[in-house]
Parts: C-alpha cells; structure tokens; sequence
C-alpha cells in the first residue's frame, strides 16, 4: 500500500498512469462536527486495478483531479454520493457522469439506505473491517491500519457497479436509474438558499403567517451568519431555541431570557438581534394562539390506507422495498391534492402511480 498522495508532482504522475478510465471508484473522508463547511481530509480513488488516497490536507488544490471528475465520458462510481458531492464539489467543480451504488441496489430491492459493507458482504462475499469509522481525518499522521480501511471504501465501487449494471439491466430497470440519477445534474442541488432555510425545521410549516414571516427571517439570519463565519448553525443558534423563539414571541431582554433553550452567550452576543428580527416580523400583540393538532379527517386516513395497500401490493410484485415506490408523507400530500410528486411521476406513475390515482 502506498503512501497519500500529497504534493502536485505525484498526483499529476499518478493520473498520468490513471489516463481516462471507463469508470473511477470515489470517496471522500471528511470533517464537519465545527464548521458550517466540511472539511475534506481525505480523496480516494479507483480504477480497474488502482486504488490510492490523495491528501486533500496537504494538497488542497485539485485541478487535475476536477478535469477527471469533470470529464463525463468516465463514469464516477460513489456510494450513498450526495455527501461525498457536497464536499468534492466546492473543491473539484460537478462531478458528470455519476453512478450510486445505493441508489442503483435500491431498485434491485435491498432498502433504500443499504450500507455499503453490507453492499460488498452480499454481492461480493467480502467481510470489511469497521474498525475506524470514528476516526479524526484530521490527524496526521494516518496509520497503515486507517489508509487501508479508507482504500476499501474504493476498492469495491466498480466491481458493484458491474454488477449493479448488469441486473438492473436484465431486469429492465436501467431506465429507472438513469431517472434516479438525473438528481446528480442539478448543480446547486448541495447549497442552502437562506430564505429557504427554515423549511428544514419541523413542527414550523403550519403556523399562522406572522410567525412563518419570524421563523423565515431568523432561519436566514442563522444561515448566512454561519456561512459567513464557518461555523455549525447550531452554534450561533440551535433548532429548539429558534422554534422557541418562533412559538413564544419574546418581545423584551427579559423574554428572551426566558427562553429555556437558548444559551447565555447567544444571549448576550446576539440577543439585540434576534429582538430586531421579533420586532421586524411584525407578530401582532397578544401573539395568535399557537395552532391545535387537528383530528385526522377519517376519509383522509382511509384513502392513505389503501393507498398505502397498493404500494405494498406493487412492491410485493417488484420485489422492492415499498418506500423507494412511495413514502406515507407522500401519499398523503396526494390525498390532500399535490401532484406533482415522486409517486406521479416518471417510472413510478408507470408502476404505482396510476393504481394511486385509481385508489383515491
């Protein structure tokens, strides 16, 4: 096993010898527990009969590796990818040509978040060592032990993916893949639109629209103060404090510290602020009383059921997992009258969305 690459003359002589192969196995170690931003620690990669680590800590410019994952004429093989292509991105540019291993084993019927050691374990009979999975990226140096359990997150990626192709092929379902993995395309899939970031609150979408008004401003407020600093969101202010904050509508210095859920430094360092934001949002006084749980409506719940009875039934048929046909949030955003949903369209409307509709 060969050292990390970590300087530009090996990484440019490595990919010399790499040319540009059909398919490049990719994975990524990384760090974000204290940064908004992960920090790339590790690449490693594979081809045919190659595997190797680069250095991303010592060598943080990645030109010659971003005309690879650029060029789409060789296929980029990843497991679970959205992670590793929020992190690559930013540092090698769109990767082109993606192919996930656990997208593609999903529609062959293993669940929907199958790991990739148990990938390996069942279609190559290869037992990995889970040993480092809480390891420090960051620390240098890295052990023969950690660089070998790093290589054999790449080492099986295009073995998989020949095997992977190939069922999905024979079992007609490669036109589903290639609609699974238009996600890939959208090249600012991986950012967080400020204004948007609320929405990934729960418990936050069915309030009246003052507070929706207050729950979007300080989601945006969080979210570029983080991006701006590199900080976790959840430093400058964790979840159960906004949604405090949204709920309860402090209005003074005092209200503010009565919220249970917000640390005395953010108090004290941004709570001027966070009044600024109540006061700009402009909630009336006495606030609306907070929304009650509704009862669920009995004709709702008994055509999610039968609904849910189809997708079952379908995935039966299909050998699958029924949630990678349809999700019950799914089903009951159609029942309330979406459409324009997974379940209606593309391959799934072919398989289960039609009997869906019919079911309603």
């Amino acid at each position: 096993m060969s050292a990390p690459l970590t300087d530009a003359e090996s990484l440019h002589a490595r990919l010399q010898r790499v040319g540009r192969p059909l398919a490049l196995g990719v994975d990524t170690e990384f760090l974000r527990e204290r940064t908004y931003f992960a920090q790339l620690c590790l690449l490693q990669l594979s081809t045919a009969d190659d595997a190797f680590c680069v250095d991303t800590l010592a060598l943080q410019a990645l030109q010659p590796v971003a005309a690879l994952t650029a060029d789409a004429s060789v296929c980029k093989v990843l497991h679970a990818a959205r992670q590793d292509l929020e992190v690559l991105t930013p540092v090698t540019g769109p990767l082109r040509n993606v192919f996930d291993t656990q997208i593609a084993a999903a529609l062959l019927g293993f669940p929907a978040q199958v790991g990739y050691g148990d990938l390996v374990s069942q279609l190559l009979n290869v037992q990995l060592h889970k040993a480092h999975t809480r390891t420090d990226w960051s620390q240098r140096p890295l052990s023969p032990e950690q660089l070998e359990y790093a290589l054999d997150d790449v080492r099986y990626l295009l073995p998989l993916r020949e095997l992977l192709s190939e069922r999905l092929q024979r079992r007609q379902r490669w036109q589903w893949f290639v609609e699974e993995s238009r996600q890939f395309e959208v090249l600012d899939g991986f950012s967080v639109d400020p204004e948007r970031a609320w929405l990934r609150l729960r418990g936050l979408a069915a309030l009246d629209e003052p507070r929706r008004r207050l729950a979007q401003a300080l989601g945006a407020w969080r979210e570029r103060r983080a991006i701006d600093s590199n900080r976790p969101r959840g430093w400058l202010l964790p979840d159960p404090a906004l949604r405090d904050i949204v709920l309860r509508v402090p209005r003074t210095a005092k209200d503010l510290a009565a919220i249970g859920e917000l640390p005395e430094g953010i108090r004290n360092n941004s709570g001027a602020q966070l009044l600024q934001l109540v006061a700009a949002a402009e909630v009336p006084e006495p606030p609306a009383p907070l929304p009650q749980r509704r009862r669920p409506d009995p004709d709702r719940q008994d055509a999610v059921a039968r609904m849910q009875d189809v997708v079952r039934g379908c995935a039966r048929e299909l050998e699958l997992v029924p949630e990678i046909l349809a999700t019950r949030g799914e089903l009951e955003q159609i029942v309330a009258g979406s459409r324009e949903l997974g379940p209606l369209l593309g391959w799934r409307r072919a398989v289960v969305g039609e009997q869906l509709l019919a079911a309603l």
